[in-house]
């Protein structure tokens, strides 16, 4: 499923179809007909089915906003400067107090005074208010104003600032100023920037000084270390380089340790679904075979647990412990409906009224099983590392939610998800074979030999049962406040807040992986392509009109281009075309073109650079990595003797490799001209059949493709040999030629 596109089709629209530019001339809407026209003045009558299916339609950038940005990529919040963006947090706050009347745009969290009489959506209009706040504006001090990016703000401003906010969100507010297209124009020379580099290093040793004593450093350095003709920039282009480069202060901001103890208000009433969610990751209790070689594992559970209703909107089962992409993905799972599987009856479809499961499922472009669905607003989670990195900060910017962990010593702020892994464990883990108990004393003689079940059938379990037991179980103490003597269940509460607060059915879109996944600036080299963490990525129908081209990005991360990675295969990365905004995988250049290449992490990666580096290896390219690679992998090792001669944690690595890559697929969206099939799921009985000698066989194929190609590039095409008896042919001096032998026979005419 892809994000439809609007199309304007009123009189005096441009579309560009095909490459050509028409203009709508007449809309015919009883016949479901336009009328385009050319400039050459040429005619045609199309219908709207034809241009909104045809997939190269789009909009004119001449007559169209949305086309104003083609040629570049989209730009972000991430984008702007410091101070820049406390400043359109501000232009937000002030649209968001004209729209709902207060500044947190939050009716159930006022600020002090707020509403404001002025600014009141009970007693005022909009268009009242939107006049109010231009007064407001204007009172200001006119310096203050041009300080804040708010002087000169009319009536007209604001309504053009509110249909930015609508459809890019808080970067909508920013001033198109702040984020100029890039040009890539160099401005100071080679011994400028070796100065600059060379006084950043020793200023950084040496006690804050100002910007006067930087400039005067460069310019002795480029002074005493070149000639003493070079030219240097003045002193406000060495300011604004040393600002862009490396910040107004010099310095980095350092990770917090630890949250902060906020002052005690009371207890919070958490009264909708998605006002705060419950995230928390623990070792599960049921050991499972694994699918590469068929060890008994233990795998970690991450549940997302809606406060509000009880409902777990989310989980994911991950070998030896999760990452931050993990979390990012649990969070995109709480947004997007969930879809019905093959063995799911009509018990297990979306039953909440208000909203028919046919609505919810042509919205979703798929059937719809009875789980909620929504955007969290908060989601409280431990003090652990990996919710507490760069990474999950932007997965919540980008999902606009916010990740608040309990406070320190609090144990009572996420309680609700700690008992929900002890009801699960009662109701559901204690019944299946390959349980191991709370602790070691309780555990049984040998439940690793016990488990039977697979990591694929454990997950598919375990979300049946959510659908069908967990969402349907009346919740006895934990009734709401509004009902307590009531008899309730997750799915009745979510139910009953359509009546309260009605539902805000906002599917993102299946592009949203690639925004959760880390990003890189990067520039694309001319014949490499891109270096992401020390491997090189290229595909030359992808980057052939980008290579070593300038980004027209502006701001922070001038000139490059946005590269996405996911940690769990690092076989390939991901680039948006900046004209169609399209996302393409660029793979890794040591792929062998042959045969597939086994799944590996950004762990085996590091080991892969490691173990090159303390050999001694300096690679051009990453194909002489490959051998490196497989032979950490494992394809020294025969098919025969892999289970014998691997320790056990080498082959939980294999087997996280490969649960991970096969993670990512899933989660990642099909390519729209063709999708890839869904694989069918494998029959019981065959559920737990072994899969490392086919691993094992994938990495010598690859082994084997990569030195066929070698030799077919290297080497030339063989020559036959030649007949035998065709030296002495050729050398003989009692070999007469043909024309002779001929003659000696005679032709036909001489018969006679």
């Amino acid at each position: 499923m892809t994000a439809a596109a609007v199309l304007d089709l009123s009189p005096g629209a441009g579309l560009v179809l095909d490459g050509t530019e028409w203009t709508v001339e007449r809309r015919e809407p009883h016949l479901g007909r336009v009328q385009l026209v050319k400039d050459d003045g040429t005619r045609e009558r199309m219908t709207f089915r034809f241009l909104a299916n045809h997939p190269q339609c789009r909009p004119s950038s001449r007559t169209s906003s949305a086309g104003a940005d083609r040629g570049r990529q989209r730009k972000a919040s991430e984008d702007l400067k410091a101070g820049r963006l406390e400043l359109t947090e501000l232009r937000m706050a002030h649209l968001l107090e004209v729209a709902t009347g207060f500044r947190s745009g939050d009716p159930f969290h006022p600020g002090p005074g707020e509403p404001r009489a002025e600014y009141d959506p009970a007693t005022t209009t909009l268009t009242e208010r939107r006049h109010a706040k231009v007064a407001e504006l204007a009172a200001l001090d006119p310096q203050h104003a041009r300080l804040l990016g708010l002087g000169s703000v009319g009536y007209r401003t604001l309504i053009r600032w509110e249909n930015a906010r609508r459809r890019f969100g808080l970067v909508g507010c920013a001033d198109d100023r702040w984020l100029r297209r890039s040009g890539g124009t160099r401005t100071v020379s080679e011994e400028v920037r070796e100065a600059v580099l060379a006084v950043r290093e020793e200023t950084k040793r040496m006690a804050k000084v100002s910007m006067r004593t930087k400039d005067r450093m460069i310019r002795q350095y480029v002074r005493e270390e070149f000639l003493p003709e070079t030219k240097v920039p003045s002193y406000d282009t060495l300011r604004r380089l040393w600002q862009e480069w490396f910040g107004p202060g010099g310095a980095r901001q350092r990770y917090a340790r630890s949250a902060d103890l906020p002052e005690s208000q009371g207890h919070v009433l958490v009264h909708r679904p998605g006002q705060v969610v419950a995230l928390d990751t623990t070792v599960l209790p049921v050991m499972v075979r694994e699918h590469v070689f068929g060890d008994p594992v233990k795998m970690h559970l991450t549940l997302a647990l809606d406060v509000c209703t009880h409902s777990l909107v989310a989980f994911r089962l991950t070998l030896v412990s999760d990452t931050s992409v993990d979390v990012a993905m649990v969070l995109r799972d709480v947004t997007m409906p969930l879809p019905m599987r093959a063995d799911w009856g009509e018990d297990l479809e979306w039953p909440y009224p208000g909203l028919p499961a046919a609505v919810v499922a042509e919205f979703a472009g798929h059937a719809v099983a009875g789980l909620p669905f929504f955007t969290p607003e908060t989601v409280t989670t431990d003090h652990g590392s990996v919710y507490r990195n760069h990474h999950l900060v932007e997965v919540e910017r980008v999902l606009g939610c916010q990740v608040l962990p309990a406070r320190v010593l609090r144990p009572t702020d996420k309680a609700v998800v700690e008992r929900a892994f002890g009801v699960i464990r009662q109701l559901l883990f204690e019944h299946l074979v390959g349980y191991t108990g709370v602790d070691v004393a309780d555990r049984g003689a040998d439940p690793a030999a016990d488990a039977v079940l697979t990591a694929d059938q454990l997950e598919h379990l375990i979300a049946t049962w959510i659908v069908g037991v967990w969402q349907k179980r009346k919740l006895g103490e934990f009734a709401p406040a509004w009902d307590p003597d009531g008899s309730h269940s997750p799915n009745s509460l979510f139910a009953a807040s359509f009546a309260q607060a009605g539902f805000a059915m906002d599917i993102p879109s299946p592009e949203l992986f690639y925004e959760l996944l880390p990003a890189h600036y990067v520039r694309i080299d001319k014949r490499r392509g891109v270096k992401i963490r020390g491997l090189w990525y290229d595909d030359a129908d992808v980057l052939r009109d980008y290579r070593g081209e300038l980004s027209t990005r502006g701001g922070k991360h001038k000139g490059k281009w946005l590269i996405r990675r996911d940690p769990r295969d690092r076989r390939q990365v991901f680039f948006q075309d900046p004209l169609s905004h399209a996302w393409h995988p660029l793979p890794w250049t040591g792929m062998p073109r042959a045969g597939q290449m086994p799944a590996f992490g950004d762990a085996r990666a590091s080991a892969l650079l490691a173990k090159a580096a303390a050999a001694g290896l300096k690679p051009q390219s990453d194909t002489e990595l490959l051998r490196v690679l497989l032979e950490l992998i494992g394809s020294h090792i025969p098919v025969s003797k892999w289970p014998t001669q691997m320790k056990k944690s080498q082959r939980t690595e294999h087997a996280r490799e490969t649960h991970q890559a096969r993670a990512a697929r899933a989660d990642r969206p099909p390519s729209p001209p063709a999708p890839a099939p869904q694989p069918a799921p494998a029959p019981a009985e065959e559920a737990t059949v072994l899969s490392w000698p086919g691993r094992a066989r994938q990495t010598q194929d690859a082994v084997a493709g990569e030195r066929r190609r070698r030799r077919e590039a290297v080497r030339p095409a063989p020559v036959p040999p030649p007949e035998l008896g065709h030296s002495f042919r050729a050398s003989s001096v009692f070999v007469l030629p043909e024309d002779d032998l001929e003659e000696d026979r005679g032709g036909p005419d001489d018969a006679g």
